[in-house]
Parts: C-alpha cells; structure tokens; sequence
C-alpha cells in the first residue's frame, strides 16, 4: 500500500491549542501508511523541541498570515501532498477559495474557534464563503459544528466532530519528579488560571472576582504572556489584588495544573480548551465560565468540575469558596478525562478521517 502523504499547515509551533493537536498528530500518524510534514510561515516555537525527526519542517519564513498565501500556494503546487491538513481559522479561511485549483488533492480543515464569536473582520469572514470546498471539516465540539452550520451554511456531510486529545504519556513526563512550584504558599489555597492574556480568555473578568476573595487565604496563579498583560497588571493594582500571581508564559505548566487547588477557565469563548482537559488529566477540579466551545462536553458536574457564570462576580466567587472547602478525588477526575479523551481514542479518529478522503 502507498503511503499518503499529509502537509500541515500552521503559522507557527508556539505553545497554544492548535499547535500542540497537528504536533500530536503528525508524532504518531503510523509510518507505514502516512508520511507527515509540517508547512510553518515561522519556523520557531515551544512544540519543535518535541516532532519526532522524521517530520519534515517547511519554513515560508513569512511574518504575517495575510502576506502567506502564495507561498503555501506554491508550496503544495511543487509538492502535491495526498492531503492537506490547515490548522488555523484564519489560514483556513483564505486557503477556502483556491482549493478548485487543485483537484486531485484532498483538503482538510481543523476549525479551531466558534467562528462567528471569533472572526469578527469583514474581510476575513468573506472567504467562509468558500468553507464547503474542503472535503472535510474537523469540528472540537457540538458548539463548533451548530455555528458552522447555522451562521456559514456549511453543509452537515463536510462536518466531522472529533474532540481534542490528551496525550497522558507526555503530561507524566512533564512530571516526573515535579515539586510543588515555590510560589505556592503554606496556608494558602492556590489556584492556576492558563492562557494567552487576551480579552477572549476573560482575565479581566477573572480579577473582578478575586477582587471579591481579597480577605482570603487564597492566591490566583495566572499562567501565559500576550497583548493585554499590561493592562492586566494595571487592573491588578487598581483593584489591589495582592493575592494575584502574573507567572508568564511557562514551558512546563503541568506541576502548577498538578498542585493546585482549584483550576479556573474564565474564557469568554473556546474552541474546546485544552488546557481543561489537561487540569483534569493532572487530577485538578475545575471551575469554568459558562461559554461556548465544549465546556459541557468535557465537564461532568460534581465529578471533574463545575460551570458557573463568571459575568456574576459575586456567585463566581462564592463558588470558588464552596469548591475550595469540598475534598475532590484526584483518581475519579483522572478517569473522567482518560476515558473519553485519552490520544490513542481521539487519534484512531484523525487516521480514520484520513484514510476514507
């Protein structure tokens, strides 16, 4: 049997969602029917270290997704992959119209957001337009799919929904002889908030409820870099919130996720949060803001985690105190994930996908 070959597609392999699935993904596509490359506009990024050797890395060495185009164009021209997997909302959607140009490659995309909540640029939403060229479309969650459908007019036999995957194996390796982080205080509960500081992550939010637990022995650890950290730490101090740690974008993050007492997803919106998943594979109880992208999918109430509506600050934090004074079972949270997100049972999906094109 000839081997199919498959180009990825993504701006970069910096620590995020995306990044972490395609590099899953293309790690453990079995060799004998798939041969995997990965097509970069950015040669850099935390998830380099970990693709296994014989991945081919293309770098278009391209700053700005919009100026791309013609690179990716001509690089699948020049290496006519069996399939092209686009793992980015926005590469996605300018990729849409000029899939006709090539009718014997078979393309996916890996839709990464609720894209009416998420695209808001006019000129980007036209190219949706073009989503129903793709062959197929992989959705995260049923919020994915219902958006597509309804906002788009996206025809239901290009969907398919395949949640993310939690590679357990990796996560144990990570920490392997991990201690508690130095910041977390004797006496105190810790919480870990991750994520990139951006209004979609509704950190903000996330203040206005701590600044509700300022007389409690409990401390907000806040994990990721982005655009708004800033104006976060500004908020920081204007709501006197001594009790909130900024820690940066971490390489590691899973002993913070592991001896933690509580995990709080405050996003105002996801795809289908990662970072969720991987507190519950780290035995961690989760509090989630009630948004769309697959919060309840993942969320089983009173067993790996509640959802609550961060809006009301108050009741966000009444719940943070109910949570914080319950005893949780580590093993149960564990399993709750394992069992229906484990890598082998999400991946076994991706290869089906990629086997019927």
């Amino acid at each position: 049997m000839q081997k199919k070959s498959i180009l990825f597609i993504l701006p970069d392999l910096n620590a995020g969602g995306a990044e972490r699935i395609v590099t899953t993904i293309a790690n453990h596509l079995p060799r004998d029917f798939f041969s995997p490359s990965i097509l970069l506009l950015r040669k850099e990024g935390f998830y380099l270290d970990f693709l296994k050797e014989d991945i081919e890395i293309i770098d278009i060495k391209t700053p700005r997704i919009r100026n791309s185009l013609k690179s990716i164009l001509q690089q699948i021209r020049k290496r006519k992959p069996d399939i092209v997997f686009s793992g980015f909302g926005e590469v996605n959607a300018y990729l849409s119209l000029f899939i006709k140009l090539f009718p014997k490659i078979k393309f996916i995309a890996r839709e990464t957001n609720v894209v009416s909540q998420h695209v808001t640029r006019r000129e980007i939403r036209f190219f949706y337009k073009f989503y129903n060229n793709y062959h197929k479309i992989v959705c995260q969650s049923d919020d994915m799919m219902f958006d597509l459908i309804h906002h788009f007019n996206i025809k239901k036999d290009k969907l398919t929904k395949i949640n993310n995957p939690v590679d357990f194996n990796f996560i144990e390796e990570k920490l392997e002889n991990s201690t508690k982080p130095e910041s977390y205080k004797e006496g105190y509960k810790n919480v870990v908030a991750v994520g990139n500081l951006s209004s979609r992550k509704g950190f903000d939010n996330l203040l206005k409820v701590f600044e509700n637990l300022k007389d409690k022995n409990i401390l907000l650890h806040v994990l990721g870099g982005g655009k708004d950290k800033d104006l976060l730490r500004e908020m920081k101090g204007n709501l006197g919130l001594k009790n909130v740690i900024f820690h940066g974008a971490q390489k590691n993050p899973y002993p913070f996720l592991k001896f933690a007492d509580l995990f709080i997803l405050s996003s105002r919106y996801e795809g289908f949060p990662n970072v969720l998943l991987e507190a519950g594979a780290c035995g961690t109880y989760s509090l989630a803001n009630n948004c769309k992208g697959g919060i309840n999918e993942i969320i089983q109430p009173k067993i790996n985690g509640e959802i609550s509506d961060i809006e009301n600050h108050e009741e966000f934090a009444k719940k943070i105190l109910e949570i914080l004074d319950e005893n949780h079972n580590k093993d149960l949270i564990k399993n709750s994930i394992k069992s229906r997100f484990s890598k082998d049972m999400i991946l076994e999906k991706y290869f089906e996908v990629f086997e019927k094109i």
